[in-house]
């Protein structure tokens, strides 16, 4: 297959581009400097900002899948103009590939978007599958308008998947690579109460979940990707402290000191959801890794 990826330079990207290779697929990577980039080994690079209108959108003609990964990063305070950011990264490139879809054939094309599980808020220890309600908070309303964008695409007759995104834990970057500096040194601890939700997923299983999204036309509409057994915070500090070799001993960190730092976006970490992806495993999807200490060992090792 032919498949034009935005954010295909990012964390997940970068791992998912390489892996379209290796199963034979030639990629188009959206990208926003040609410097240092070289075309070559089936993928080919492309110009332009997806939050902006222009030529790029013209190369997405002749793919057959399209994989929206674009976003700026949810984690730090959110300031007005952070918020901003958010929004706009995720909403105006989402729109801008409906309207490059609306000039090809998007009838032959499949639309994987990011999303995210914060599109069910805050929901405490209940079990969230596909069929669960949206909260009403900044990340869900917000999940809830970048998927209704996505979504615009159907009226086009492409297939849509929603993918939402649990946290993605790999060896290169992303949530784990901001907590393992503290916990290397011993001075990991839980957030909170520690009884909060952390639904994750491993990088190589999300990829994988990708391209099993890509090749069954079967599935469309929203698909949780996550690990099927999502742990507490306090369970996860545990297994990252086991995987280490490194006690955790310390206190959990007070929820109104996290609030001072991080301001609204505490909510992330300090609550949570417990998502399980039912539309995943009920395909026959096979996880990788189903347990935080298989995952948190693989990449310390």
């Amino acid at each position: 297959m032919k498949v034009f990826v935005t954010g295909g330079t990012g964390f997940l990207g970068k791992v998912l581009c390489r892996r379209l290779i290796e199963e034979g697929h030639s990629v188009t990577v959206l990208t926003r400097s040609l410097k240092n980039r070289t075309s070559s080994h089936g993928i080919t690079y492309v110009e332009g900002n997806p939050v902006y209108q222009g030529d790029w959108q013209q190369k997405t003609a002749g793919h057959n899948v399209i994989i929206n990964l674009a976003g700026a990063s949810i984690f730090c305070r959110w300031t007005a103009a952070k918020k901003q950011i958010i929004h706009d990264s995720r909403i105006r490139s989402t729109q801008n590939i409906v309207e490059a879809l609306e000039k090809s054939e998007p009838e032959q094309v499949t639309l994987l978007n990011a999303s995210a599980v914060g599109y069910y808020g805050f929901r405490g220890d209940e079990e969230l599958d596909e069929t669960a309600e949206p909260g009403h908070d900044f990340l869900a309303m917000f999940a809830r308008e970048w998927e209704a964008e996505a979504l615009a695409a159907e009226k086009l007759g492409t297939r849509v998947v929603l993918c939402r995104f649990g946290v993605i834990l790999g060896g290169r970057g992303g949530a784990l690579s901001k907590m393992l500096p503290g916990f290397k040194l011993g001075l990991g601890s839980p957030l909170g109460s520690g009884k909060q939700w952390f639904s994750w997923i491993a990088i190589d299983d999300l990829v994988n979940a990708l391209l099993f999204l890509m090749e069954h036309p079967e599935i469309s509409g929203p698909v949780n990707c996550t690990a099927p057994n999502p742990v507490t915070n306090m369970e996860m500090s545990k297994a990252l402290g086991k995987a280490l070799h490194k006690p955790v001993f310390l206190p959990p960190v007070p929820a109104f000191i996290l609030k001072l730092v991080l301001g609204e976006m505490s909510s992330v970490v300090l609550k949570g959801q417990r998502v399980i992806p039912r539309n995943l495993l009920e395909s026959g999807f096979t996880f990788k890794y189903n347990n935080i200490d298989e995952i948190l060992k693989s990449i310390i090792k």
